[in-house]
This record gives structure tokens, sequence and C-alpha cells, in this order.
């Protein structure tokens, strides 16, 4: 019951607010808008009834200053001030959004979702930034009510410092100093940018703000006194002249005397221009610029001027559309004061900000958000022809640059269309080559994704990735394609690398000598453009070591060369066969081949050896000899204890393809595809069958052991390459 009452006296408060706010609203909007107003404003006391703020204040009246600052002080209209009704309501929730839509209409909507949306990017580091976060602030607006609106939002708050605690305070100043001064200043809003001049200064320098003050105050009848008898020869004269016009006079804001005191490094005492006198002409469209010249001429010949001093922004207007005639003359006492002539339409223009809207007058193929304010023009000097459209932003003003912030809050400014991975290089090339993917806005995305205005990203790096080929296809910056095709460049220089080394192991097996004549030879034969190629395509297997050895060999047959000695191969291994025994020099070595039957051998299961592994054979009691890797971890036990059975063996290559069996582990981070991605690499790229695969995963990472029918070590060493540069993969190792 309490709050019930308690709540009836809060509505008559509130309802007296709104009905001098709809009073206001009178003279530019139409009849059904003032009732859709009424209406917005019945429903909005629903949304929010028993919301009180800190001060014990209705929630309401909040929303409701804020929508007459946009009205009165603005000139905003309708649709704006039923924005401002609920832009405290949860637009997340979709129902309460359609029906606010559904109602009142898509412009209330656009601005709604508008001002959520710059509301919730983050501030805290803005001081850093200001320039490339004003950017992005803007970049996110299609309709600049948004823009607006916010500015009313927190002047009402910088206005009720009480409402806010100590750390929110500070953060809105920031907001105020960084973001909000710079863009009313750009739209023409003057009035209200030097309000929110002097409420930083107020915060950020309460002794100097206070001291001048006091000084202001302490000497305000003589200012009056001094204004009085200055203005009145030029009022005189205006009369005489046939002039109407109205004359205002005040005390320079306290943020521009204290520049100035700063600037020139003197005291209050020396500042000569404290006061500042605004002449205006009631005049029509033809004549203002020579009434505003006329007057200018009257006071001029009344009171010696600062020819130094004199600003023409009537003939060339500031950017914003400001224009007015600034000068600074000498009055009684050799004291100081600034003079502004303007008409009373360019009076209304630099009042509310008329100069800074945003109707386009031609439709340039592209502009970035400062140009776009600098093209709006006169939408508030008549309201009632306003259309929707033209406070928004033209499709064809596209933004061609998106701005993106960092886990810390910094901004980095990329270019439409950019990828996570071109996020990631613009952090850092290790960052970017390392790049696996991202939480974007807290979502997980993979490496693909492309980045919206605003995103906030958080880059996933994996120490096992490594740039590809694919990623030229789908990133936007050059930066990032440049580093991709550095490390591609580099990597194809190892790749060669490792072709070198294996193409030379296999010319010393074969007893062919590696040099300069064999190496042009193959790059002319396989058509590479050079030797790095070559090498490259071995590495790659692109070229088949079996293939060139056949063409070597042949080669060295027409050419009766004594380097080529061509060996003979053994049966295909790996399971018991019958072989020879062949005795090879002193040594007495058991040459593996197949020029004799009399002799049982097979290869060990407990080490799999095969063609390349160092090995001795095992004289058995029934199973004939047990050909073994020297690593075998039986190879100790069995030397330690029977070292007479041990036999001295080399293998011999085969004619045929022999193939044997190896098993490796291969571990690292699991990712979605990845075991297919392993098996599509071994079976369709490397031609190597698979007798089975196991794999095991826990905790985002994965084991799994697969065992190949390989050629030799050789092959295999190829093959583990290979395996180790997928993504995700950390570490590949034989199996004994």
């Amino acid at each position: 019951m309490f709050w019930k009452t308690s709540w009836k006296k809060l509505e008559q408060i509130i309802d007296k607010k709104f009905l001098d706010l709809l009073k206001s609203l009178d003279k530019v909007v139409t009849q059904n808008e003032k009732q859709l107003v009424i209406k917005a404003f019945n429903q909005a006391k629903e949304f929010y009834e028993g919301k009180i703020l800190p001060d014990g204040e209705p929630a309401l009246t909040h929303y409701l200053e804020v929508g007459r600052i946009a009205v009165e002080e603005i000139g905003l209209r309708a649709s704006t001030l039923i924005a401002s009704l609920f832009h405290g309501v949860d637009f997340e929730n979709s129902d309460r959004a359609n029906e606010i839509t559904n109602t009142y209409g898509h412009e209330v909507a656009v601005i709604l979702n508008g001002f959520r949306r710059i509301s919730d990017l983050p501030t805290s580091r803005l001081s850093y930034q200001s320039d490339q976060f004003r950017k992005l602030f803007l970049s996110l607006v299609e309709d600049i009510r948004v823009v607006l609106l916010k500015i009313a939002h927190r002047l009402c708050d910088i206005r009720h410092p009480e409402m806010l605690d100590n750390e929110k305070l500070a953060r809105f100043v920031q907001e105020v100093k960084y973001l909000y001064i710079p863009i009313t200043h750009r739209l023409g809003l003057y009035t209200i940018k030097a309000e929110f001049e002097e409420k930083v200064m107020r915060f950020e320098h309460p002794e100097v703000f206070d001291s001048i003050q006091s000084k202001i105050k302490a000497d305000k009848d003589n200012q009056e006194a001094f204004m009085k008898s200055f203005i009145g020869p030029i009022e005189q004269e205006l009369k005489l002249h046939g002039m109407d016009s109205i004359i205002k006079w005040r005390t320079k804001s306290i943020p521009s005397i204290w520049a100035k005191m700063r600037d020139q490094n003197i005291d209050f005492e020396q500042v000569y221009d404290l006061f500042a006198m605004r002449i205006i002409i009631k005049s029509t469209a033809k004549r203002e610029k020579e009434d505003c010249w006329r007057a200018y001429s009257i006071v001029s010949d009344l009171y010696p001027p600062n020819p130094k001093r004199l600003r023409d922004w009537i003939t060339t207007p500031k950017a914003s559309g400001y224009e007015s005639l600034h000068t600074t003359v000498k009055g009684l006492d050799d004291r100081w004061v600034e003079v502004q002539i303007r008409s009373d339409r360019m009076d209304q223009v630099a009042e509310k900000g008329q100069a800074a809207h945003w109707l386009y007058k031609d439709k340039p193929e592209k502009k970035d958000a400062e140009e776009w304010l600098n093209q709006v023009r006169d939408v508030l000097e008549n309201p009632g022809q306003i259309q929707f459209d033209a406070y928004k932003r033209s499709s064809s003003h596209a933004n061609d640059k998106i701005f993106i912030f960092t886990p810390n809050g910094d901004l980095k400014q990329l270019p439409g269309g950019s990828t996570v991975l071109d996020f990631a290089y613009e952090v850092h090339t290790q960052v970017g080559s390392s790049c696996s993917g991202a939480r974007v806005n807290n979502r997980i995305v993979p490496i693909r994704h492309v980045l919206q205005n605003g995103d906030k990203v958080e880059i996933i790096t994996n120490k096992k990735q490594s740039p590809k080929h694919d990623w030229l296809a789908f990133v936007a910056t050059e930066r990032a394609k440049s580093k991709i095709r550095r490390y591609l460049k580099e990597e194809e220089l190892k790749e060669a690398e490792f072709g070198k080394e294996l193409l030379m192991r296999k010319l010393k097996n074969w007893k062919i000598s590696y040099s300069d004549d064999i190496i042009n030879h193959l790059v002319k034969y396989y058509k590479t453009t050079t030797s790095i190629q070559l090498y490259h395509d071995i590495s790659t297997e692109k070229i088949d070591l079996i293939e060139l050895k056949k063409h070597l060999v042949a080669l060295s047959a027409e050419d009766k060369s004594p380097n080529a000695k061509p060996a003979e191969l053994t049966n295909e291994a790996g399971v018991e066969a019958k072989t020879p025994a062949k005795a090879e020099g002193k040594d007495d070595y058991l040459i593996i081949d197949n020029s004799i039957t009399n002799v049982n051998y097979k290869l060990a299961r407990c080490c799999n050896p095969i063609p390349g592994d160092d090995v001795f054979g095992f004289v058995t009691i029934n199973s004939g000899i047990t050909v073994h890797r020297t690593t075998c971890p039986n190879a100790a036990r069995l030397r330690e204890r029977y070292s007479y059975r041990f036999l001295l063996v080399k293998w011999r290559e085969s004619k045929d393809n022999p193939v044997f069996q190896a098993a490796i582990r291969v571990s690292g981070v699991d990712t979605l595809g990845l075991v297919g991605e392993i098996t599509k690499l071994i079976s369709n790229d490397l031609k190597v069958n698979m007798r089975s695969i196991a794999f095991d995963t826990r905790d985002g990472k994965f084991v799994g052991k697969i065992v190949l029918q390989i050629k030799d070590t050789d092959h295999l060493e190829q093959l583990m390459h290979r395996i180790g540069k997928v993504q995700g993969v950390e570490k590949v190792v034989r199996l004994d």
C-alpha cells in the first residue's frame, strides 16, 4: 500500500514535467504525432512504475529530462522524444522490442537500437585513442538522432553529478572530454559544448575553477556598469540606422579564460577580453550579410577595433556551417570587448546547432564520419518538412573502415570485410601466424569470420598453427597478405632444404655421386624453374623418388657411367618369409635379398624394423633368424644373454615396391575435423595405406596411434614431417 500511495504522489511530479514538455512540442509536431507521444508516455509509466533513482526521484523523470533537452535545447521532434522515454527499457527483450516497434514505428526502433549499440562501447581507454574512438562512435550510427540523443543523455547525467558515484562520474567526465566535446563542436552545438567544457573543468580543476569564478562574481557590479555604458551608444546608433536588433552580453566562459591564462602565461587581471557581446539583427535572407557588415561599421566607428582579431565567418562559414562576424574593440578605460555580429537565423544555427544537421544536398560516393557531419545542413531550421530519410546516413556512405576492440579496450582500424586473421596480424605477426580462431563478443569463431564494426576480439593461438596458402584467399589487409607470403616463402625454403638432404641421402644409397650436373639435369627433366623448386617437390612428394632413381639408373646405363651401381631389392617384408643368407666382405653380414631360399627369417614384431634402420639378426632355436632394430627394447637383454647368436645384417634394396609396417604416435590440441584431416593427408595426399588408427581425446588434447605401410625410413620421415604441419598437431614420434 505504501508503494502505491508513494507512486501516486510521484506520478503528479512526472505528469507535470511531461505537460511542460508537451507544450514545447506544440509548434513542431502534428496532432497525430502529439497523440503518439502521449501514448508513449503512458506506456513508459507502466514500464518504469516503482523504479526510483538514488536521489529518490522516479526514473521516468530522468528520461523526461533527456527528452526535454533533445527537444528544447537541440531541436529534435516526436520520434526522438519517444525514443528518449524508452531508452531505459530492456530492448533485448524481443517481445517488448517488437511491441515498441509495432506501435511507434521503425524510426523509434532504429534510434533505440543505435543508442543501445553505442552505449555498450567500452570507454575505459578513451583518452588514449580518442580520434579513432570518435570515428568508431560515428561509424556505428545510421541515424544521427542516435548521437544527439546520446549527447542529451550525457548532458543530463553531467548536470546531476549527485546522482553518480565517483567512479561513474569520473568515467562520464572522460567521455565528455574526449568524445562529446569534439562531436558537439563538429555538430555546431556550441552552447552545449561550452557547458560540457565547464563541467569538465569544474571536475578536473575545482580549485582553479572556483578561483576564477569568485573573481568574476566579486567584480560583477563593475562589469554590469561597464557593459551598460559600452552597449548604450551602440544601441542608439543601430536605431538611428533603422536596424532592428537584440544585444546580449556575458562574461567569457571560465574554461575560455583559463585557456587564455595558460596559453599566454598571464594572470586573471591581465585577460583583456573578459567580456563578449552579441548583436543579433532581425533581417531577411537577402539582406542579412549586408546588415551584419553595416552593424560592424557602426561598432568600429564608435570603438577602435583590433584588426588582427577580425574573423569573417559570414563570407566563409565554418565547416560546421557556423556564420558570424567576430571582432575585438577597445571600450572605456581601455578595456577590450569581443563583439559578435549575426542575423537571427545565424544565431539560431549557432545556438541549437542547425549548422551541423544532416540533410544531404548531394550524394557523393563515399565519405567518412567527419565528412558526413560536414555535409549535413538545415534540417532543424524547417522541422515541419523533415523526412525520416533526412536523418539517415545514405547507403552510399557505406563504411570502408571498421574499428575493432582488443580485450584491453584498445582500438584497431581495419578495412571493411576484414577477418579474424586480419585482426590477428594487426596485433602482431606472431599472433597472426599462430592464430587458430577467436572469441568475438565472447563467441568462438573461426579465422575466416568477417568482423563487424565495434566487435571485441580475443585471438586464440596454437603454437603448432602456421600460415597456409588458402589463407591468402580470405584475408583483406595487405599487411596480413605480406606476412603470409613471407612465411610461405620461408617454409618453402625449409622444405627445399629437407628435400635436398633427402635426395643426397638417396643418391648416396644408390651409389650415385651428388653433383651440379645431376641437379641441373633433374631440373630440366622435371621442368622446375630452380633447384629449390626441385628440392621442394621432392620434399612434398610431388616428385616420386623411385621414379627419379629409375630415370638416373637408365641415364647411367646409357652413358655407361661408372657412378651408378644399381642394387637388387628384396621381396616384401614385414611377415615371415624364406630369403637368402649371404656373406658380404670380411664382416659376414646377412644380406637380405632374393638370391637363395634356404634360410628362414622374419622381422621382429617388437620393434618393426624397416629399410634404413640400423638392424641386427638374432638366431632363434625354432624360427630361423629374427631381424631387430639396434634400438629395440629387447636388444640389450638379448645381447647380454645370447651374444653368440647375433648376426650382422644389411638391407639390400628391392626391384619391387615392398612395404613395411611402422607405427607412429600423434598428439596435440583437439580441433574440429582434425582426425579427418590427418587421414586425408595420409591416404589421399601421401598415398600411404593405414593398417589401423586409434585416437583418444581428453581435456581438449588428443593422442592417436597409427600403423602404416611404408617403404623405408626416408619415406617414414617425410610422412611424419608432413603430419607435423597439420593444424593442431604438436608432436609426431615413431613407436617401437
